[in-house]
């Protein structure tokens, strides 16, 4: 397996919190942090040899590990948390189609577009932004969609953070994905925008 693997890293309730790294990860078992494992063992890193045994120290880490501590408030914060925006996790956000012509295109090949332009006194915020082609983004200009008469195929829409750490995700794992879909709510844009991925 791929050492560059992330790893999910949840609360002991289950929350799911951030991706790690294999540094991370190993620095988490090696301090007695995790409290347990799940899924699948990704990846077994290797320390020195004891002077004593001969033996080689070596460390299996899971796809998702739990660990200790949690913020009293923690919950309530997240109900009020809105994510950083970067372009990565909004065009994952839009299933890297342009949500004005349809089309499903390469990172390289999409742009932040501002429904309302900033010119216009629009804001740089999820609800304003969404994925779009160049040459859809050139074509709109500092128009918004109505005037440069092209139609938004899906509504903007701002992540919760089960949704966000999806969308930090990089290669996510079939067991690290069905752990998180199950924080992710049914009626999410999400779903729908992954199937429309799938289809693409």
């Amino acid at each position: 397996m791929d050492i560059n693997q992330q790893v999910l890293r949840i609360d002991v309730t289950g929350l799911p919190l951030e991706w790690v790294d294999y540094k991370g990860a190993a620095s988490l078992y090696a301090v007695d942090q995790v409290i347990y494992d799940l899924g699948a063992d990704i990846y077994t890193l290797f320390g020195g040899i004891n002077s004593i045994t001969g033996k080689r120290s070596q460390l299996t880490v899971n796809s998702i590990i739990a660990t200790n501590g949690q913020s009293k408030h923690f919950q309530q914060k997240l109900n009020r948390y809105t994510p950083p925006l970067n372009n990565q996790t909004l065009f994952k956000r839009d299933a890297h189609l342009c949500l004005y012509c349809g089309h499903h295109f390469v990172r390289k090949d999409l742009t932040r577009d501002h429904i309302k332009p900033l010119s216009r006194g629009g804001l740089d915020t999820w609800q304003n932004v969404v994925t779009a082609c160049k040459r859809c983004n050139h074509h709109k200009g500092g128009k918004t969609p109505e005037e440069a008469g092209i139609e938004l195929l899906a509504i903007p829409f701002v992540p919760n953070y089960a949704e966000y750490i999806y969308l930090k995700g990089r290669n996510i794992l079939a067991d690290q994905m069905d752990f998180l879909m199950g924080y992710i709510s049914d009626a999410s844009p999400i779903h729908r925008r992954m199937h429309l991925q799938k289809k693409a």
